[in-house]
């Protein structure tokens, strides 16, 4: 062999050892684009999956306030028809055809007039001391909402002397907090609502404040 056949053969030593060098790399090259495509690929689905769960947080939580102010509603329709003549609570606002379970009807009553509650409260208290809750002792319950469970509880705070809504008569405002808690128990999401509304005899509840 001369010495330009043993150059060239040194040469081509050379190339394939360089050949073989540079295939190690772009092997390497590719599993490192297969592992930055497969941690982008997790990551896309993990913020995927965290907005579905947070979309369906906010419209749990949007059901369950809307429930909690539908409550209010009824609380204030309640009151508006049992102080309309003849100034008694509709029987077809009691249980089993009404929210107002039939044990609380009387005790209800007497909370919307103001007067002296009935047993088991004790003697002589005016409704306006009356402490109870919607936790414990409901005046009135929406089962009308599927997968909520709504109370409600009304509470007089006074009355007044007010000129009519619209009519401008004389006339006695009954104001009173209205509390009602929503809950989902399928997600655990709750909601508690409280407004003042303020009540003439015979005539419209308006919201005061909430």
């Amino acid at each position: 062999m001369n010495l330009r056949q043993k150059r060239i053969g040194i040469g081509n030593g050379h190339e394939l050892t360089r050949l073989k060098g540079e295939q190690g790399i772009a092997l390497l090259t590719v599993l490192l684009m297969l592992l930055i495509l497969t941690v982008l690929g997790i990551a896309s689905i993990t913020v995927t999956s965290m907005e579905s769960r947070m979309a369906g947080f906010f419209r749990t939580t949007e059901a369950v306030v809307a429930a909690a102010d539908s409550c209010e509603g009824l609380a204030a329709n309640i009151i508006q028809q049992t102080l309309t003549a003849p100034g008694v609570l509709p029987a077809s606002f009691v249980a089993p055809v009404g929210p107002v379970p039939a044990a609380n009807a009387s005790t209800l009553y007497s909370e919307i007039y103001g007067y002296d509650l009935p047993s088991p409260a004790p003697a002589n208290t005016p409704a306006v001391n009356f402490s109870d809750t919607g936790n414990t002792a409901p005046n009135f319950v929406m089962t009308n909402l599927p997968g909520f469970t709504v109370n409600g509880d009304i509470d007089l705070l006074y009355s007044h002397s007010k000129n009519g809504q619209g009519t401008g008569v004389p006339a006695t405002e009954h104001v009173y907090r209205i509390t009602c808690m929503a809950s989902n128990p399928a997600t655990g999401s709750n909601s508690t609502v409280t407004s003042v509304y303020g009540c003439l005899d015979g005539d419209t509840c308006v919201k005061k404040i909430n």
